[in-house]
């Protein structure tokens, strides 16, 4: 089969309800576009019948290549071995969960063709519950500021890649990372279009608001250190003000006697215990920088691949996908 010229990248991770229809509506949506093209789906630890769902369509379909891991790794580490495992010139990222519409892909295809290195999407509609979409508007604007990335919406996975871009991403060696944002700072022409948003009518989302917070806090100290600048601003305003109290107190206890100082104990009692809480923020923030050091520099494997299936062929280990790094 020849190279193809597009790469539409799914991690999948317990969605063996989606999946029939996901790979029905990608096989109508595809094949119109007159390419040659291949589907990358990334088995990410499923424990449900994903994998022998993607197995039986790979021994039916020679565009779908099925990369498998021997357990999960999350998203992120699924869409790197997709990016790893693909062959397209442009290439595509899709959930499997059908809320991002597949027929929205020649869209991204379209705007590709008019030149841009990375296509973002922008989800209209979004059919999110509320707190879900108010947390995502606080994220996208935290993220703008501390990455310099300015972005309509950093959480939608449907967007599209050109392979240079894709290549550079794929040799990323750095452990914790977030592929929207780093993309866009390798790429040269960057743009958004709007896309459609469905409901989930199948299972459930992967992606909790605790999830959503632990996210947020990965990217700020994986892409920024905005987080140890904001700390020592603050630790320089309290400085200050530590020094400007000191003076009250000590003009106060001279002017107006011992009394004057006792009433004072509480209050001095108060800011220290702030400074206090202050201090053990700052070394927790230092701590989680020092541990992301200490997680790069063991060089472990970003993820294991089991096997690769491309063309009804099962190879085991990577088939073209780096298990080692």
């Amino acid at each position: 089969m020849p190279d193809p010229y597009l790469s539409v990248v799914i991690p999948v991770f317990n969605e063996e309800e989606n999946l029939p229809e996901l790979l029905d509506r990608l096989n109508g949506t595809l094949a119109p576009l007159n390419r040659p093209y291949e589907v990358v789906l990334v088995n990410d630890g499923s424990r449900d019948r994903s994998l022998a769902l993607l197995q039986e369509a790979s021994a039916r379909d020679p565009h779908l290549v099925v990369v498998d891991f021997n357990r999960n790794y999350g998203q992120h580490a699924a869409v790197f071995a997709g990016f790893e495992a693909c062959r397209g010139e442009i290439v595509v990222t899709l959930d499997a969960d059908l809320q991002n519409p597949p027929e929205e892909i020649p869209k991204l295809v379209a705007k590709m063709e008019e030149g841009f290195d990375v296509v973002g999407s922008v989800r209209v509609h979004r059919q999110d519950p509320l707190l879900r979409r108010v947390a995502s508007r606080i994220i996208n604007r935290m993220t703008a500021v501390a990455t310099g990335v300015q972005l309509s919406d950093y959480g939608c996975m449907l967007r599209a890649y050109r392979r240079p871009v894709v290549k550079v991403l794929a040799g990323s060696r750095e452990i914790s990372t977030f592929i929207p944002v780093l993309a866009d700072l390798f790429a040269g022409r960057v743009t958004e279009v709007p896309v459609a948003h469905d409901e989930r009518h199948h299972g459930a989302s992967k992606y909790s608001l605790w999830k959503l917070i632990r996210l947020q806090f990965d990217l700020m100290t994986s892409f920024s250190v905005l987080p140890l600048r904001f700390t020592m601003g603050v630790g320089v305003v309290m400085s200050i003000l530590s020094i400007l109290l000191a003076s009250i107190l000590i003009a106060g206890r001279l002017i107006y006697g011992q009394s004057w100082a006792v009433s004072g104990v509480f209050t001095l009692f108060a800011l220290v215990f702030f400074f206090l809480g202050v201090q053990l923020f700052a070394i927790g923030l230092l701590g989680e920088y020092v541990g992301r050091i200490y997680q790069q520099v063991r060089g472990r494997p970003r993820f294991v691949v089991r096997q690769t299936i491309r063309d009804g062929v099962a190879a085991p280990g990577g088939g073209g996908v780096e298990t080692a790094r």
